[in-house]
């Protein structure tokens, strides 16, 4: 005891606290600096941790202030507490996802039943549902009518001290999709145990309609989750969809029967590893698409019976869906690829433009026409946002870049403009407004995850990745927040859908809607 007491007083502790201070030091600055991007810093910062566990218990066990009894017990305790519980862990728990964008594991026990295991069969309706007769509301595709991710039209009430009021709620299968409205009816997508479906829901009451599968058919990702990724698309009473394994269905949207389907992917081992996240695009009578690794980038089919009609590129897409847009006084088709920004005739397939954008990783914002002649691009992982002008030589385009700015990274996250400015979720998930005459950033405020925008009318609407939805007054000068509610329960990331005053929200879980005031 004598022994342990007079070398406990010479312990030097500054060794120990340096080496926590300098750990600390470099965990704040990787956690608040805007350089660094979120899954980086926090992977990083999970690596340091360990590092600095790993360099105390060094000093501990060659420091001479301690017996060699003492240095003994603590450090075989301390291995046999990571041994034990690293065992308990892998043992008892199982990944399923992640918590959130930056990408740490959600784990489950490992006896727990899949989320979308006990979910009931979709009983076949036999009275057809009406997805003919269009309104001046609706929300037939991805980002809304034009893909613009705006609603012009709805006057929203800036006072939410009142929450919307829930319509209904209700379980979903898993999956990205989010939904397409028509009328008094609402199509998304969702896995239900080894089938791949498409179902139609009634708005008002929230039952299913009528619902389409393909059986076998599982797209499995330890990371993102299992399920498809797309949004359908709704033309003339028809459905078009993509499957998170590349299928390519044209439903009847009176009941859910399959008229005509193809796959984009042949090879399985062509897919991508988040899987197909592409949302039909219907020009004319054509249905546009893009492929898989190593090309074709962009393809096209008939409407009415699925046959090809042309296909371009051999570059690996991206995880953007293709766009319409006039610029520079041509109608063309823009699509994001793995490094490149191409523009195409929608009619052969014409390559117009091409832009080369590198990145080794995914790109998955949606491109936005600001005017006849400019296009808004964004990216996370370190790219950050350009604007294009597209200009027309005696009908020849070329393409270059105006400004860009890493001010604004969003990683999973559309863009929204209102007025001239262009409001996103840097990350990890921080509303920031940039001028969209120069890239000058104007601020940069709150936390909202990684969710998604939509503007409707004057305001913003922010589906945080948590699951409350936000209410933003969208001004150049600072944020200004008018109010939020919790609309879902857990992480979610599909973006929201709005039938006049009806939002329709989910995630991977659960679905509902509310009449927003």
């Amino acid at each position: 005891m004598h022994e342990e007491i007079t070398s406990a007083h010479r312990i030097r502790w500054q060794t120990p606290v340096i080496i926590v201070a300098c750990a600390v030091t470099v965990i704040a600055f990787l956690h608040f600096s805007e350089r660094v991007e979120s899954y980086i810093a926090a992977y990083s910062i999970s690596f340091l941790i360990v590092l600095t566990v790993v360099a105390v218990l060094v000093w501990f066990v060659r420091s001479p202030g301690f017996t060699r009894r003492t240095r003994r017990r603590v450090t075989l305790s301390f291995l046999a507490i990571i041994v034990f519980s690293a065992a308990a862990v892998k043992l008892t728990t199982r990944r399923e996802g992640v918590i959130n964008g930056i990408g740490f594991p959600r784990l489950v026990w490992r006896w727990s039943s899949r989320a979308d295991a006990d979910l009931p069969v979709i009983a076949a309706s036999h009275q057809p549902v009406d997805l003919t007769t269009t309104t001046a509301h609706d929300f037939p595709e991805f980002l809304g009518p034009g893909r613009h991710n705006a609603v012009d039209g709805v006057p929203i009430s800036h006072d939410w001290s009142k929450p919307p009021k829930l319509l209904w709620h209700r379980r979903v299968g898993l999956g990205w999709s989010s939904f397409a409205v028509v009328g008094d009816f609402a199509v998304t997508q969702e896995q239900r145990g080894e089938s791949e479906l498409v179902v139609c829901y009634d708005i008002v009451t929230g039952e299913p309609r009528w619902s389409h599968a393909h059986d076998h058919t599982r797209f499995v990702d330890s990371q993102g989750g299992d399920g498809p990724r797309a949004t359908p698309t709704i033309v003339g009473g028809r459905v078009y969809v993509m499957g998170a394994t590349g299928i390519l269905d044209c439903l009847d949207g009176a009941t859910g029967n399959l008229i005509w389907s193809v796959n984009v992917i042949l090879n399985p081992d062509r897919n991508f590893g988040w899987g197909k996240s592409c949302s039909p695009l219907i020009v004319d009578d054509l249905v546009i698409v893009t492929g898989g690794k190593g090309g074709p980038s962009v393809l096209a089919y008939h409407t009415a019976d699925g046959s090809p009609v042309w296909s371009f590129g051999t570059e690996s897409c991206g995880y953007a869906s293709p766009i319409l847009a006039t610029l520079a006084g041509t109608p063309q088709t823009v699509t994001i690829n793995a490094g490149s920004v191409t523009s195409h005739d929608p009619a052969d397939g014409r390559q117009l433009w091409r832009f080369t954008w590198p990145g080794s990783m995914p790109k998955n914002i949606q491109p936005i026409p600001l005017d006849g002649e400019r296009l808004l691009l964004s990216a996370g992982y370190g790219l950050g946002t350009l604007v294009l002008i597209v200009q027309s030589d005696n009908g020849t385009l070329s393409v270059s870049p105006i400004w860009t700015s890493r001010h604004l990274k969003p990683k999973l996250t559309n863009d929204v403009i209102s007025g001239n400015y262009v409001y996103g979720l840097d990350d990890p998930g921080v509303l920031t407004s940039l001028d969209l005459s120069t890239g000058q950033r104007m601020w940069r405020d709150g936390a909202y995850g990684f969710g998604q925008l939509l503007r409707v009318g004057d305001v913003i609407l922010v589906e945080c990745e948590s699951g409350e939805v936000a209410l933003i007054d969208p001004r150049p000068d600072a944020l200004h927040e008018l109010g939020r509610f919790t609309a879902l329960q857990s992480r979610t990331w599909s973006g929201p859908a709005l039938s006049g005053h009806r939002l329709l929200v989910r995630n991977d879980r659960e679905a509902a809607c509310y009449e927003l005031p």
